[in-house]
């Protein structure tokens, strides 16, 4: 057994392993140098403090900061009735951009469609059901022209779309046809 364990203990080269002197001194040597060719010169966050955490015993913190240095948007993460009241919470002004009337009160049916959807499904739990309030669509209709209305005349859309792009066939023939027809 001690072969077996001396063996294990000698590198592939033949050289004893380091020990952890040697290591440290390896180790110290190698930031020495990169100090000295100033590869940790204006490094982000260089001369700024840590930053802390929400709390002692913070288990997500590591979450929190991909979510904060990716500016990962996680609205579709959130449960369906708190993206209904999101989505309510936005209305009229994100309808604006939206020119038909037509549409924009199709839209809110939906939602509304979607809110009693949601009242509808079974909710497993102790605690009182998040309940989200339909909205109403003649109130929103009216909010929705008066926002439109105050809109300057540079930001309202195009209201002549550009021509469909020309299809690559125009005048020709399919290479499979051949020139006979």
């Amino acid at each position: 057994m001690g072969d077996d364990s001396h063996e294990r203990s000698r590198r592939a080269d033949g050289e004893k392993p380091m020990t952890p002197e040697q290591i440290d001194s390896w180790v110290e040597h190698s930031i020495k140098a990169a100090q000295r060719r100033g590869d940790f010169d204006n490094l982000p966050g260089a001369g700024k403090p840590l930053p802390s955490l929400e709390g002692p015993g913070e288990t997500d913190w590591w979450l929190r900061g991909l979510v904060q240095r990716e500016k990962l948007d996680l609205t579709a993460a959130l449960p369906g009735p708190m993206a209904l009241r999101r989505e309510r919470s936005a209305y009229p002004e994100s309808l604006v951009d939206v020119a038909d009337e037509a549409r924009v009160r199709e839209l809110l049916l939906d939602f509304n469609e979607r809110v009693l959807a949601d009242r509808r499904r079974p909710v497993a739990t102790v605690h009182s059901p998040v309940v989200v309030g339909r909205v109403d669509v003649e109130d929103m209709v009216n909010r929705w022209r008066d926002l439109r209305a105050q809109r300057p005349v540079d930001e309202s859309p195009n209201p002549r779309a550009p021509p469909p792009p020309k299809s690559s066939r125009d005048g020709r023939r399919g290479w499979w046809r051949g020139n006979n027809g």
